[in-house]
């Protein structure tokens, strides 16, 4: 089994009385990195490793390196097929985080997604089987074979 991880932007909340209470810039407003709906889909296969480029590779790329320093570690472990969070989403495959900016946080879905390997043909191909030497040539020494 193959593993992928999707993280969707779920809400990317304000709070504008703690913005203007203590931010220079008292308008920030919401995250402008993430918007709603917005989904990455993180695999690890052959030649692609996102998780490696910090998701920087993806289409969309993923923007904001504090976001990823905050939920990369659930990545890596839907990517291994592991469960982000055991026990605590109704749903061991789904886990609920966020960039934790105090009056911008963005609250991320990261979702493993399970892939089935795709079947090879028939089977692993027939192997031709090798000759069993006897029991009595175990151990022997030819003579007409050099050793190094």
């Amino acid at each position: 089994m193959r593993h992928r991880c999707k993280v969707t932007a779920l809400a990317t909340p304000c709070d504008e009385e703690l913005q203007r209470a203590y931010l220079k810039d008292p308008e920030a407003g919401p995250c402008p990195a993430f918007h709603v709906g917005e989904e990455f889909l993180f695999e690890n296969e052959g030649d692609r490793d996102d998780f490696w480029y910090f998701g920087q590779k993806l289409d969309p790329r993923f923007p904001c390196a504090e976001a990823w320093d905050c939920i990369s570690r659930f990545i890596y472990t839907a990517l291994q097929g592991g469960t982000p969070m055991r026990n605590w989403c109704a749903d061991e495959r789904v886990m609920i985080d966020c960039y934790n900016d105090g009056t911008r946080p963005v609250i991320f879905k990261i979702e493993r997604i399970d892939v089935p390997l795709r079947p090879r043909g028939r089977g692993l191909a027939r192997q031709p089987r090798l000759p069993i030497a006897p029991r009595w040539r175990i151990g022997m020494v030819r003579s007409d074979v050099a050793i190094c």
